[in-house]
Parts: structure tokens; sequence; C-alpha cells
């Protein structure tokens, strides 16, 4: 979702409607229950006018009473049990803050590095201590909690050693200091998995449809232009160092683009996965064009809009004008068979869902509580898909997966022949991690370092869940380049 809010006209754009709703109430899509099947998939476009002046509260309010109007909406605010970290106080080696301070936590580079916080309340200190750097390599996305029974502010410093999923610790580091230990033997305090109440918000009902724009609304927001007012495209430096692939859309509606022809069409087309691009010169995926161009815009002077003003979606049928005005593309979308995989049943050992949740897959454990990337840092992904049929968890792994699949035709086909609704738990590194620990690292002496941990998504759903992805062709909608100019017309 892309939201923003300028002169009057507030845009919610991409929006799922537990996008709206978790906007609406300003919870965490993950406090967001009940609803729908299509709660996560269904996405439309919020343009409304509100006044000038309104607040961030005013204008949810008015969210609230848009998606209670326009799409039969009916929630109710409860709570939940949910993983949690508590900080207690064991024998607290603290110094009381004299108040002149300068509240918060600052971090100082070293082996190990060092926090140091200044006339801060444990309070204070429980909210940001997920937020430190480093500090997620422990506390994955879990709350901390106060329980500590310290009033007032306070003054400390401890040192402890970051702790990340991707890369495994560099040989010669020292002595490890994990964030846990830290608390408890240098400062007295001690982080302990619990579970607090939560703030939930649970749908009743909603409906999939929503009611017709009232009469002139049209009119109020007219359709979004598809040309540049003006634009200039060049080549590239092949020396200089702003030759990556870059948009920037800046305030007024001025757009700065660098990136290959290839790019630039992927860009065009919805960020279309390149690998479904079929056609074009050889040079296309080589020089770098430098792309700048004025979108119709309002001058912003104050307050965040959509993307400065300009909708991304509106400046990717811009640039797909300009690519066929100026580099003579055509193009078309059509079926082929691609390379790509399916899901396939091995050995499979499912759990049936529980058919009260909504189906969704959010980062976290599954209904066990277990948190495996406690043990195993490098296996920091852990995701769990509650009340799902197989076909719609093959149809979110690519976006589970990442670059695992990312070369690869989305959505994955269900290949399984299994019927039903599960609750399935997958736990997994990043692709960046297992990446690394792919590549032949070793010791001082010259032998082969131990494994580190890391897990492929591929292992993981073999050996957690018994399934496997299976490379196959499978059907796709390709963009065909049919004929395109290696350098577009004078300016």
């Amino acid at each position: 979702m892309r939201s923003g809010f300028a002169h009057g006209r507030y845009e919610l754009r991409n929006a799922t409607m537990l996008d709206l709703i978790r906007t609406a109430w300003n919870v965490a899509p993950e406090n967001v229950m009940g609803g729908p099947d299509w709660l996560e998939t269904d996405r439309f476009d919020v343009i409304a006018a509100a006044p000038a002046d309104s607040t961030p509260d005013t204008l949810r309010a008015m969210l609230r009473v848009l998606l209670e109007d326009r799409f039969g909406l009916s929630a109710h605010q409860d709570s939940r049990s949910i993983p949690a970290y508590s900080l207690t106080a064991r024998k607290p080696r603290l110094q009381k803050a004299e108040g002149t301070e300068e509240t918060g936590c600052r971090f100082t580079p070293g082996t190990p590095p060092t926090t140091a916080c200044a006339n801060i309340t444990m309070g204070a200190f429980a909210e940001a201590l997920p937020g430190l750097r480093g500090a997620s390599g422990y506390l994955f996305n879990y709350r901390v909690v106060d329980r500590t029974g310290l009033n007032g502010a306070w003054n400390f410093t401890f040192k402890w050693s970051i702790r990340t999923p991707r890369v495994a610790a560099p040989a010669g580091a020292g002595e490890t200091i994990g964030l846990f230990d830290a608390l408890e033997k240098q400062l007295g305090l001690k982080l302990e998995l619990t579970s607090i109440a939560t703030p939930v918000v649970v749908v009743d009902r909603v409906n999939e449809k929503h009611t017709d724009n009232a009469p002139g609304v049209a009119a109020r927001f007219p359709a979004p232009p598809l040309e540049f007012e003006v634009a200039d495209i060049k080549p590239a430096d092949p020396e200089s160092r702003d030759r990556g692939a870059s948009v920037n859309i800046q305030k007024g509606g001025r757009v700065s683009i660098v990136m290959t022809l290839r790019n630039l069409i992927q860009e065009a087309w919805g960020d279309f996965n390149s690998e479904l691009i079929v056609g074009g010169p050889k040079p296309s995926e080589t020089t770098a064009f430098i792309v700048t161009a004025k979108a119709p815009a309002p001058e912003l002077k104050d307050g965040p809009a959509v993307w400065n003003g300009v909708d991304i979606d509106s400046m990717r049928m811009m640039l797909r004008k300009l690519l066929i005005d100026r580099f003579k593309l055509v193009a078309h979308e059509e079926e082929r068979l691609v390379p790509g995989y399916a899901l396939v049943a091995a050995k499979p050992k499912l759990r049936r869902a529980d058919p009260a949740n909504r189906p969704s897959c959010n980062e976290g454990p599954g209904p066990d509580g277990k948190d495996p990337r406690l043990a195993n840092p490098m296996a920091s992904r852990l995701v769990t898909c509650r009340n799902m049929t197989l076909a719609q968890f093959a149809k979110q792994l690519p976006e589970v997966a990442g670059p695992f699949l990312t070369r690869f035709v989305e959505p994955v086909p269900d290949a399984t022949g299994i019927e039903g609704r599960y609750d399935l738990t997958i736990n997994f590194s990043p692709w960046q991690a297992f990446r690394n620990a792919a590549k032949p690292q070793s010791g001082d002496d010259g032998t082969a370092s131990e494994p580190n941990g890391a897990i492929s998504i591929f292992d993981a759903l073999d050996r957690q869940l018994g399934l496997k992805l299976e490379p196959r062709k499978v059907k796709a909608t390709v963009l065909v380049i049919d004929s395109v100019n290696e350098f577009p017309s004078e300016n």
C-alpha cells in the first residue's frame, strides 16, 4: 500500500482491505482478526477529499466511516494473548539520571559495540529495545514490556555482540556477548519470553464489492494523465557511478530515472518480472539511460503526498507512453510456457486448520508458540499461514520465499492433490544468509568451517511440511517485445 495526504487530498493506493482496516484503527496487520478469504488479496485505490488541516486521528476516523458506508464493514475491538518479552529486574545495576541528560540510547561501534542510554525510563527502554541496532537478531518481531517495577529515569551502558541472521560471525571476532547475557550480567535486567494481552480489531462482516461512487465523484477526481509534460532521455556515462537502476520522484512531479532499456520496459509495465520479458536487442541489457521528466502534479510546499504528488502507477503509464514514442517500442502480452515451480506432495506433514482464523500468512510462530529462530538465528524467517488450502499456500509462496523464486514465474500452481485447509509453519533462512552459507569458507588453518545453520526454502518445505517445489514448465503471461530501437529519438 502507498498512502499520503496533502492539500485536502487523501490517497491510499494498492491497498488490501486488511491495509485499510489496520490504517483506520491504527493497529499492526497481525492484530486484525477474522474476515473473509479475500481480505488480504483484493486491492483498492481510495482517493478522498478531507479538510486540509485534518490530523492523522481525524483521517482514521473518516476512513472508518467510509469503510462502514461503502463496504458495510462491521468490526469490534477485543484483545488476544500474543508472545512478547518481559523485562524484569533481578539485581539492577543502574544509575539514577539527574534529568539534565539528553534522553535516549546511543550506539557506538566496537568489538563488541556499546549501547549507552541516558535519562530513560524502563518503560521507554523496553519500548525502544526491539528497535536498537542489531536487536532484531535476538528479539525478531516480539515486543518488550516493562515489568521491572523501577520508577524514574536511569543512565546505563552495556556491551553486546550484534547477531545477524544474514552472515556468520567473522573469524577472529573474539568472544561474543549475547543481548540476553549482556542485560542480565551487566545491568541486572532479564528478558524472558512470555505472552501479553494485546488490543485487536475483529472483523465481523465486510462486503467484497463496495457501493457505487456518488454522482460527480469522477469529475472531482479526474483520471490521471498518461503523458509527461516534458521529458529528456540521454545515455548515461559508462564511467559514471550513477548507472544503477533508480527511480526518484521529487516535489512538483519532477521524475528522474536511471535504468537500462530493458529495466525501463520492466518498470513501465509495473515492475514486470524481468524473466518474463521476451525479445529486445542485447544492448538493452547493458546501456543505461537517464530519463528526466516532468509529470503533472501540484507543487507541494508542505506535507507528504503519494510519491510527492505522483502516483507510481500513473508514472509507469507515462513512462510506457514515452518508450513507445521515443524508442518506437512495440510490445504485446501473451500466454506461454515458461520455467517455474509447482508445489507437490512428498511425505505430507500437515496440521488441520483452526477454522476460526482468517486465511493469512504472517511472520511468527504457529499455534504451539515455539520459535526455532531463538536457537538458530541463521534461519530467521518463520512464517505461519493459517486456515489455508494448499492452493492458497502455493499462491503465497513467491512472496514468502522472496529471491529464492524471483527468477521464476508466479504464482506457483498447486499440484499436491490434497484437499482441505491447514495451518502451516515454515522456518528458513533469508536468501542472503543461504547464499553466503553456500560459499566455501575455511578457518585460519585451511580446514572447512562448520555448517552455520542456514536452511533454504526448498529444504524447509521438504523437511518441515513434506512438500516440494518441483521444477516444471508453467503457463504465464509474458511481455513480448516485437520491435524497439536501440537508442531514443532526439529530445
